[in-house]
């Protein structure tokens, strides 16, 4: 192998073992776990709304959002359910700062031991303080740790064709949500579905293991080379598919970022508003649409846009909540877009 050791690292069980989560916190997740199943299996008339900072850096400003975030929560728990993004793992197109799991200080040097602490210790400060959080499933050699705090997981864009992923996601316990690839490929999007719903033979700690099949595996619209696919063209065709494969508990989420959101190829976030109002509108005409259409993807910090850092002068960086990695909404037209969509639900 083309490598070389740099240092032995703790095992998932003593990072767990520093970072315990209470009682209560366990007894929180599978409460959350539940109640995001039974809104994608329509049992439950609410909305998920996955929303948060693009990447959960830095720390102080990820939990001063999530304390705003939580305190919003209160007065539109009736209409939505919030999920924090704590998004620890980040895929890149081609290279970067792959998020503070590996690296806790992007202006430092990669660390996969302090990122470890790092993630763990913000998860469980996030669960306390009463919030489900999700994550994006890219590392999968590196879940334990980190797994089993999430209440609901993401597979992307450029994962969601790939065999590991998809096997992973068929024996997580979760609701996972399988995003259309790049190319923007709904019909992709939904085989992805089936192979997460679907038994697999695997190895898993030295063992030949079945896995259970996912029945909240989902479809997550998140636009693609040629354009957004969020509106009403779009979920009928994703509608269709499910149908017609048997998909169990069929449900879409529309992330307002990525690909559908941009407009002459620059992401806007104006546009993510513009989705979440308009994907409502459509519910709220269209009875098929109402039926699958179960949330949305919202990416925010506390200030709006987004820093490019560079390492040779921390000193102009921002760490009051401003993104170093994709343009978030800030915090004021955060709290707008939930109450304004909770008004509407």
């Amino acid at each position: 192998m083309n490598l070389r050791k740099i240092k032995k690292i703790p095992t998932s069980e003593e990072i767990i073992q520093q970072f315990p989560l209470s009682e209560a916190g366990l007894e929180q997740i599978a409460k959350d776990r539940q109640e995001i199943k039974d809104i994608l299996a329509g049992k439950d008339d609410r909305m998920i709304f996955i929303i948060g900072p693009c990447s959960a850096w830095p720390r102080e400003a990820v939990i001063e959002y999530a304390t705003r975030l939580k305190a919003c929560g209160e007065g539109i728990k009736d209409k939505i359910k919030l999920v924090l993004r704590v998004y620890i793992q980040k895929p890149r197109t081609t290279k970067g700062w792959t998020g503070p799991v590996n690296q806790p200080d992007p202006l430092g040097v990669p660390d996969i031991e302090e990122g470890m602490k790092y993630s763990r210790s913000l998860m469980v400060r996030a669960i306390e303080m009463g919030l489900p959080i999700a994550d994006e499933a890219l590392f999968t050699h590196n879940a334990k740790g980190f797994l089993e705090l999430l209440s609901w997981v993401a597979v992307g864009a450029r994962s969601t064709e790939d065999q590991e992923h998809r096997i992973f996601a068929s024996a997580i316990e979760c609701a996972v949500g399988m995003k259309n690839p790049t190319s923007g490929s709904i019909e992709i999007g939904v085989n992805s579905i089936i192979a997460a719903q679907y038994p697999h033979t695997a190895v898993f700690h030295g063992y030949q293991v079945e896995t259970g099949g996912n029945p909240y595996a989902h479809l997550v619209l998140r636009g693609g080379d040629k354009g957004p696919n969020y509106g009403l063209g779009s979920i009928e065709e994703a509608a269709r598919l499910m149908e017609k494969h048997q998909i169990k508990n069929p449900a879409i989420i529309i992330d307002a970022s990525h690909d559908n959101c941009k407009i002459d190829g620059e992401k806007s976030l104006e546009q993510q508003e513009n989705i979440v109002h308009s994907v409502i509108e459509t519910r709220k005409k269209n009875p098929q649409a109402h039926k699958v259409v179960k949330g949305f993807m919202v990416e925010s910090f506390l200030k709006p846009g987004s820093q490019k850092i560079d390492p040779r002068k921390p000193e102009e960086v921002d760490r009051g909540g401003l993104s170093i990695t994709d343009p978030c909404l800030g915090w004021q037209e955060t709290e707008d877009l939930l109450k304004r969509a909770a008004g509407v639900i």
